[in-house]
């Protein structure tokens, strides 16, 4: 069941929905980066292709983050 939740980017709402399993990760991943989400967020959406959304970039950057672990 994907979870939805509000996130700011470079002051603009917007709301992600992803799986409970990516929400933990992504916030383990910017605990261990000393960054807040959003920050993290506003990081990976400025790299993300544009044909890509920003659910898919954060499930991408999470899976490669794990694999480089």
């Amino acid at each position: 069941m994907l979870e939805k939740h509000s996130l700011t980017l470079q002051q603009h709402r917007t709301s992600v929905s992803l799986e409970p399993e990516f929400w933990q990760e992504f916030r383990n991943i910017a605990k261990a980066r000393d960054m807040g989400i959003n920050a993290l967020a506003t990081e990976i959406d400025n790299a993300r292709d544009p044909d890509t959304n920003l659910a898919s970039a954060i499930r991408l950057f999470v899976l490669r983050s794990l694999r480089n672990t």
